[in-house]
């Protein structure tokens, strides 16, 4: 193998006539086109191929979420009876729990009801006041202050008596103190003043669901 002729490839790079390249020897000519399709090469890549190649790389990473929301969806669609099942039990539920509350017209019902499980437990209602409705989504916050006075036994079974209640009660904020003896309301002598009875105060929160007029209001009110 002969080795490369330095002196001979130097005087071919002498004296080229670059008004007509067609006459040059060959290893200038390699050499420029060489450089030739280098520069084509950078100059394609800087203005078209460099944003042709970003654009494939945003198809590609659309054709990945395309993917994945159809295999999404095709695993919805296989279990699409399951969902039906499980959105008709979802609303049997709710059914259910909107049945369990009282409308505008049953309050004054279910209000007498709460009064009469008291009365019924021997307790003495020194207040029972039902407040103004605290209007939420789709149902209606009843809240009715009260303050009884009975014995320890028979506050628990009150209490027990409202939860068992076929609507929906609730007693919250309770304060349990002691009550003055009956004929001892304005005895100072503390020794005598007390009997054993008890004193709650509380707010029994009950829940009425809106009628079609609050509900129109409702969704007038959002817009």
């Amino acid at each position: 193998m002969k080795g490369i002729d330095f002196r001979r490839l130097q005087d071919d790079f002498q004296g080229l006539n670059f008004n007509d390249p067609g006459v040059w020897p060959q290893a200038p000519r390699i050499v420029a086109f060489v450089l030739i399709l280098a520069a084509v090469v950078v100059l394609g890549w800087l203005f078209d191929w460099s944003d042709q190649w970003s654009e494939l790389e945003h198809k590609q990473h659309e054709e990945l979420k395309l993917r994945e929301n159809w295999v999404n969806k095709k695993r919805q669609a296989v279990n699409l009876d399951e969902y039906k099942r499980q959105l008709e039990e979802i609303n049997r539920q709710f059914d259910s729990l909107v049945r369990q509350l009282p409308g505008r017209a049953e309050m004054e019902s279910l209000l007498s009801d709460i009064n009469q499980a008291g009365v019924g437990r021997g307790l003495q209602f020194d207040l029972f006041q039902p407040a103004r409705d605290d209007i939420r989504e789709f149902y209606a916050a009843v809240p009715v202050t009260i303050s009884v006075t009975g014995s320890y036994n028979d506050l628990g079974e009150f209490a027990s008596d409202v939860a068992r209640m076929p609507r929906i009660v609730t007693i919250k904020n309770m304060v349990l103190t002691a009550a003055p003896a009956q004929g001892n309301r304005g005895s100072r002598d503390k020794a005598v003043a007390y009997d054993g009875r008890l004193k709650l105060d509380a707010t029994a929160e009950t829940y009425r669901y809106l009628d079609e007029e609050e509900l129109s209001k409702q969704r007038g009110d959002k817009k």
